[in-house]
């Protein structure tokens, strides 16, 4: 049952098993109206059964859990607890990798950065992208999960929230937070998150695989002296240099 957007045009082999409702739709696909009657697909899933056998999925690293819900209000019920934990020096740094996924080369990028993202950092999440390492399980710093999964593209806001939120517990800017953004591009949505961002004044992004191709030569080097933004290179390097800012 699909709620929000991003639906790909199914395959004859499980059409008959796509649902959709609120403002997306597709030809051919049952659509739940506002009434938000789900009969058809309550019949369709007691009609398909279930697995004979218990089945275990894993995701693109192995893991066999995901944990979810950590949406703005949720890590902002425990700021204290996150306060604490910079002010002793347990979090030492923030990372939001976020972005779009897609199956252009170097995707793999995000994974590794993820892996390697010190043990005394944090990593926030959202967007399709998280998928290339959100299966992976990074430990806990003071009961707070390493890795926390704050939802899709249109949850970026909530991470804005989050920062912001910090900012105004240590009396600083955003700029000044241990914090820095990793983003994954691919499509059209993005534009609006990095206007976003650009527009409440975040420096020092990273972004990647490639650059958008609406960047002209004139307007990348305009973003890379106003605001630092600057194309992925090693997972490594970009780890230094973050960490060092």
């Amino acid at each position: 049952l699909y709620t929000t957007n991003c639906l790909m045009p199914p395959k004859s082999s499980y059409a008959d098993r796509v649902f959709t409702t609120e403002v997306v739709a597709f030809p051919g696909a049952i659509h739940i109206d506002e009434k938000k009657d789900f009969t058809p697909v309550i019949e369709k899933a007691l009609e398909l059964g279930g697995y004979k056998e218990d089945q275990t999925r894993t995701g693109i690293n192995g893991g066999t859990k995901v944990t979810t819900g950590f949406g703005h209000a949720a890590i902002l019920s425990h700021a204290n607890t996150v306060v604490e934990a910079v002010k002793s020096g347990a979090i030492r740094h923030f990372f939001l990798v976020a972005g779009c996924d897609g199956a252009k080369p170097g995707r793999n990028y995000y994974t590794e950065f993820v892996k390697q993202t010190p043990s005394d950092s944090i990593v926030l999440t959202l967007a399709c992208g998280k998928f290339r390492f959100n299966d992976l399980d990074l430990g806990e710093i003071g009961g707070l999960p390493r890795l926390m999964d704050m939802g899709q593209c249109n949850d970026a806001y909530g991470a804005i929230q989050v920062a912001v939120a910090l900012a105004d517990a240590f009396g600083c800017s955003v700029n000044e937070l241990p914090l820095s953004f990793v983003l994954s591009w691919y499509e059209q949505k993005a534009v609006c998150i990095l206007l976003t961002l650009l527009h409440l004044g975040i420096k020092n992004i990273r972004l990647g695989p490639s650059l958008p191709a609406f960047l002209s030569p004139n307007i990348l080097n305009y973003l890379v002296e106003n605001y630092g933004i600057a194309p992925i290179t090693t997972p490594e390097e970009d780890i230094k240099a973050l960490m060092n800012q």
